[in-house]
């Protein structure tokens, strides 16, 4: 009977751990700390309960109690390996790093095969600086990972573009090991393709419980802070990895694309040198190198880069779109050759991208029809891989203008943070903005930046308060006074690392437009210029551009007309809401009357005349457009009207526009 009875408390006390454990695994650790302490009121001592209530503990930041509990498990069972890792990672919570390593390199040398050993190993050798040996640990603890076969596959099929089947495989790793810190970057990076910054670093911040210093972990945690906008934080993260992978370029090109974004263009250039310098076979460095050399306004060194590409690679099509995009680039016979075999073997990486360089070849040469075949061929490509509906961009529109109508603004009036540094520049892209923000940034008051994402990812987060992630607008009506105004604030500090000390800077991101009811209601004092052109030169211009990511509505010349109708009718609509907060600039005006159109706008951003404006195209800064290249040169005319020689074959786009070409019949 005894025996029974005996057998009885243990199935129950394996049943109580075995509930315990799996809250402690799933993050329930103060669930978990309540079922451990009621096991060792019934069983003091016991140790493997014992061990589990210290890592419960040391989860919820009770280091000292921790401390205690597993001291008192080491001095009971020395060999409890286990409990000495756990024992460690306390230690090192606790600064005492020294103890630690102590710890660890005994575990490591009894238990060579313990993955979580090497894994707490390298976290506190990095903290002692040791990134060498720290790096050894942590490829130890991946080649003893039983679930690496499983996550090399996942990583294959995650590098080349199947998001999906990605993560199905480190779910399927998770349900094993909830805390596995590949598979948990993993699905960060998933995240974070599909622009879901918040589900990314909630992801790592997970992982990072599990190893704080692992480069896997940093790596995916500096593009997180980097498409969060976290600039200053992505920057410390990647020269912390950098301290234990110095050797990896694909390091130094992350560091590279966070300099681009903190206009710190020779730090970029510097970093993806180093990254081409560790694989020089690697054509993308050299396509970076080249775009950043063209930001400088380094033709000479822009277009070397380019070409080195193409010997590298001659399939490289990533490299004919450069050489296009600098606009008055004039291909060679034998370029033009190479594209056409490229495309007839079907050969080329991106077979849309040469299409919009082999159309801008044949402009040059004055083949206008060949030129919109090759337009029109890589534009259905693009549409194939970045679809876009239209009806859905009007629908959101229409509920823009009746969420921000004249009572949202008269109810929120003295809404939003009062500082009147920013200038936003929005309008359809191809249409001046870059010219105007050139002009605007030749003045000594104002600070040019470039496209900034930050209004872009408010309204994103907004859309995300609800399940089917389509909340905004009306989300914003859920906003308190302060909320506004705390929006305003973040908007401001983020962006102040791009700027210097002038008391004004540019955001020029076009999109902005449907934006601005948003903008208005959390920057009242900011100014807001919409710069506009034809019609039909501005949506040819954007239909034969091919854009590496966004303004999808661009691949389809009926979409074109509906979206311009829609950002006339938000203009619109503003202008009736919001009456004088808008200047509109005509492009086309500019042209004419260059002198009378600066000054215009000067005095609407409230700024003394200064000559500079007027020779913008000397100023050195760096320009990160398509329209880098023409921005240094002073204003031209050849741009307008441009659209007539292909009158024939932009007659779907007419049509599509409408009634509202009437509008711009002065610039016909």
């Amino acid at each position: 009977m005894s025996d029974t009875v005996s057998q009885q408390g243990q199935a129950r006390l394996r049943s109580a751990y075995l509930q315990a454990l799996e809250a402690v695994r799933v993050g329930r650790f103060q669930s978990a700390e309540r079922q451990l302490r009621d096991i060792q009121q019934t069983h003091p001592g016991e140790i493997n309960s014992l061990h589990l209530l210290g890592v419960a503990l040391l989860s919820q930041g009770q280091r000292t109690a921790a401390l205690e509990i597993l001291e008192k498990v080491l001095a009971q069972a020395p060999r409890f390996t286990h409990a000495r890792v756990d024992l460690a990672r306390a230690y090192r919570q606790d600064g005492r790093f020294e103890e630690a390593r102590a710890e660890l390199r005994r575990v490591v040398q009894e238990a060579p095969a313990l993955e979580a050993a090497w894994l707490a190993y390298g976290d506190v050798l990095v903290d002692l600086g040791k990134f060498v040996d720290a790096r050894f640990a942590f490829e130890q603890a991946r080649r003893l990972d039983p679930h690496r076969a499983r996550i090399e596959e996942a990583t294959t099929v995650l590098a080349g573009g199947d998001f999906r089947s990605s993560e199905a495989i480190f779910r399927e790793v998770l349900r094993s090991d909830a805390n596995h810190i590949a598979a948990l970057a993993g699905l960060a990076a998933g995240a974070l393709n599909a622009n879901n910054t918040r589900d990314a670093e909630r992801l790592l911040s997970h992982a990072r419980n599990r190893s704080a210093h692992h480069p896997l972990i940093d790596r995916a945690w500096g593009h997180a802070l980097l498409s969060a906008g976290r600039l200053n934080e992505a920057e410390t993260t990647f020269l912390e990895l950098l301290k234990l992978e110095p050797d990896n370029p694909q390091n130094w090109a992350a560091l590279g694309s966070l300099y681009i974004r903190l206009l710190r263009q020779e730090e970029a250039l510097h970093a993806y040198e180093e990254a081409a310098r560790l694989n020089p076979a690697q054509a993308g460095f050299r396509l970076a190198i080249g775009h950043v050399n063209k930001t400088l306004g380094r033709r000479t060194a822009c277009e070397a880069a380019y070409r080195e590409c193409l010997r590298l690679a001659p399939t490289y099509a990533d490299a004919y779109l450069a050489l296009a995009d600098l606009k008055n680039y004039l291909f060679s016979d034998a370029e033009l050759a190479a594209m056409q075999q490229l495309l007839e073997s079907a050969g080329a990486s991106d077979p849309a991208q040469l299409h919009f360089a082999l159309g801008r070849a044949m402009e040059q040469r004055g083949r206008y029809a060949e030129a919109f075949r090759s337009y029109a061929e890589g534009n259905a490509l693009r549409r194939r891989t970045a679809p876009f509906s239209i009806e859905k961009f009007e629908a959101k529109s229409q509920r823009i203008m009746t969420c921000f109508d004249r009572d949202f603004f008269r109810s929120r009036a003295g809404s939003g943070h009062a500082d009147p540094a920013p200038v936003f520049i929005v309008g359809l892209p191809r249409s001046g903005s870059t010219l105007v923000e050139q002009i605007l940034a030749s003045h000594s008051q104002v600070e040019g930046t470039m496209e900034l994402t930050n209004i872009l990812a408010m309204v994103r987060e907004l859309d995300h308060r609800g399940t089917d992630r389509d909340s905004y607008p009306q989300s914003t009506l859920a906003l308190s006074m302060d909320e506004l105004a705390e929006r305003g604030r973040r908007f401001i500090e983020q962006t102040r690392v791009l700027r210097g000390e002038r008391p004004y800077f540019i955001d020029k991101m076009p999109n902005n437009f449907s934006h601005i009811g948003l903008i208005h209601a959390i920057l009242p004092n900011a100014k807001i210029i919409d710069v506009r052109r034809h019609p039909m030169d501005a949506c040819f211009s954007t239909y034969k551009q091919y854009f590496a990511e966004g303004q999808t509505f661009s691949y389809d010349l009926h979409d074109l007309g509906r979206y311009y109708r829609c950002y006339l009718a938000l203009m619109d609509h503003w202008d009736e809401v919001l009456p004088g907060r808008v200047m509109h600039l005509q492009y086309e005006a500019l042209i004419a009357d260059p002198e009378g159109t600066v000054r215009r706008l000067l005095e609407y951003c409230q700024l003394p005349f200064e000559a500079a404006t007027l020779h913008f195209h000397e100023n050195r800064r760096a320009v990160r457009t398509a329209s880098a290249e023409q921005v240094r040169q002073p204003l031209y005319a050849s741009g307008v009207g441009y659209w007539k020689h292909f009158a024939d074959e932009l007659e779907p786009l007419r049509a599509s526009l409408g009634d509202c070409l009437e509008r711009f019949a002065a610039y016909d």
